[in-house]
């Protein structure tokens, strides 16, 4: 059974979205296996977005990534990688289409609302990062 990691950003969870973002996933046939709520370590948010390392953007996403709580969850099913990231939309919410999370609630490029891992090496990685083994069912 294929797994991904999918985070509510901080904008999201102030903004109460947290339960739509869920509904969404839910709706379209996932399980979601493991959900936690936990405020980003700065540590934990430059190995998160190693790949950015460098980039203009790049301090700028750690800084608000680490400015209020996030929902990390771990979502199971087959495709869901895939899925999940059509469910999401494009990065910019201008670009991504009505009906998608970004497209419907994304304010900005930075403020998208969701990240979901984009392969399964990705998701491994990032669902390590954010839960260890007894967080998570067999």
């Amino acid at each position: 059974m294929e797994r991904t990691f999918l985070m509510v950003k901080p904008d999201g969870v102030e903004r109460g979205l947290i339960g739509q973002v869920i509904n969404r996933i839910e709706n379209r046939g996932f399980h979601m296996v493991a959900i936690k709520m936990l405020r980003i370590s700065q540590e934990l948010a430059e190995e998160q977005y190693a790949e950015h390392a460098g980039k203009p953007f790049f301090h700028e996403m750690l800084s608000f990534m680490t400015s209020g709580p996030v929902v990390a969850m771990v979502w199971e099913g087959p495709g869901v990688i895939q899925s999940v990231r059509r469910l999401m939309g494009a990065t910019d919410p201008a670009q991504a289409e009505p009906g998608t999370i970004r497209g419907d609630m994304g304010t900005s490029i930075s403020r998208n609302v969701v990240h979901g891992s984009d392969s399964r090496a990705a998701a491994e990685r990032e669902i390590n990062l954010f839960f260890n083994d007894s967080e998570l069912p067999g």
